[in-house]
């Protein structure tokens, strides 16, 4: 297992992790890519890398299908990043080829962090 560390700067951020992750695992091999992060407020995903366009409209989306603002019971505050968490999930499993995960021409490795600024824990198998 290998350890990698993401600080984010925002409260709400999606930060394309994909090099870090290649560095990670160059000269290893394995046949799945195990990708996960250990926290309940922020999340993994892939999705294209190209635009920026489009992980800056997920964000959005997410905000309004959970704002912040709502009366929710959880008393820290911070209850819509909890629930975008669950939305997008703590981890992904790519196939693993050639020292690289097996991404489409366009899809990258995002943390998503909806609870930030804060430094993240990403641990990432190789089976």
């Amino acid at each position: 297992m290998f350890e990698i560390r993401v600080k984010t700067s925002k409260r709400v951020e999606s930060r394309d992790i994909t090099d870090e992750i290649i560095s990670a695992v160059q000269g290893k091999s394995g046949r799945i890519l195990h990708i996960y992060t250990p926290h309940t407020t922020c999340g993994i995903v892939i999705n294209e890398d190209a635009d920026p366009h489009v992980m800056e409209d997920i964000m959005e989306a997410l905000d309004r299908m959970v704002p912040r603002n709502y009366p929710y019971t959880h008393m820290e505050g911070n209850a819509d990043a909890h629930i975008k968490s669950i939305l997008t999930g703590c981890s992904v499993t790519v196939p693993f080829s050639d020292e690289a995960p097996a991404l489409g021409t366009w899809q990258g490795i995002f943390l998503m962090e909806f609870d930030g600024p804060r430094e993240r824990k990403v641990f990432i198998t190789l089976v």
